[in-house]
C-alpha cells in the first residue's frame, strides 16, 4: 500500500508519499458494535471498506470495496469509521488526501 518512491524528475527532488494510517494507538478509534441481530443469526465476516482521508485526517468518503455477506455487518463498519480518525497521508511536511483500506472482521467466540 506504498506510495511511490522518492526521486528527481526534471531536476527537481520529491518526497516519498506515506500513506494515511488509521491504527496509530493514539487515535483511539472504537471498533464497531456487533449488531445484536447478526449476533443472534450467528452471523460473521470480514469487511474491507476504501476510505478517502481528507488532508485533517477525517474519512471524507467511506466504501464498502469487500462485503462480509451481511448488511448488517457492512452497515456497522461504515457508521463506525465515518467517525475515525486518520494520520493523514504526507508528502514531506505536506499533508494530501488519500485513500486507505480498512479490514474489520466481526467473529463470534467459538
Amino acid at each position: 500500500m506504498g506510495g511511490p518512491s522518492g526521486g528527481v524528475v526534471g531536476g527537481v527532488g520529491t518526497a516519498a508519499v506515506v500513506p494515511p494510517c488509521f491504527d496509530a494507538a493514539y487515535l483511539q478509534n472504537p471498533e464497531p458494535g456487533y449488531p445484536l441481530l447478526s449476533k443472534r443469526l450467528g452471523e460473521e465476516g470480514r469487511v474491507i471498506l476504501r476510505v478517502l482521508v481528507n488532508p485533517e485526517g477525517l474519512a471524507e468518503k467511506v466504501e464498502v470495496r469487500q462485503s462480509s455477506g451481511h448488511a448488517r455487518l457492512d452497515q456497522a463498519a461504515l457508521g463506525t469509521v465515518r467517525r475515525w480518525r486518520f494520520t493523514p497521508a504526507r508528502r514531506g511536511a505536506e499533508r494530501l488526501a488519500a485513500w486507505v483500506l480498512v479490514p474489520l472482521s466481526f467473529q463470534l467466540d467459538a
